[in-house]
């Protein structure tokens, strides 16, 4: 196990991860802008009629179709960077195990 192949994925993968996440965040907040705009565009007497627009309007769901995509990516990246500092926490323990072992059959 080599523990710089994990450090240089997680160098490689860092940038994207961030681009994932700067997009979910950027979807999300959307999200409430697009709702405002769908709101005001609402011909609804109640706010409830207004939301109901908003909610069902096809741009509002090829939104949250986004969000979905967004999030999905930014997990599958952020698991993989996980799963690399894992790797790195399994050889460090690998490696004091034996020291260890060493110190005690010297």
């Amino acid at each position: 196990m080599n523990p710089n192949k994990a450090v240089d994925f997680i160098l490689e993968h860092a940038p994207e991860y961030a681009k994932a996440k700067a997009e979910r965040v950027y979807i999300e907040e959307y999200r409430k802008s697009l709702k405002a705009i769908l709101f005001q565009q609402s011909d609804g007497k109640t706010i409830s009629d207004r939301e109901a627009y908003a909610y069902s309007h096809q741009d509002y769901l090829v939104n949250l179709e986004g969000l979905r995509e967004a999030v999905e990516a930014e997990e599958t990246i952020r698991w993989k960077l996980v799963a690399a500092q894992a790797r790195i926490e399994i050889w460090r323990s690998t490696e004091a195990t034996s020291r260890a072992a060493e110190r005690m059959f010297k």
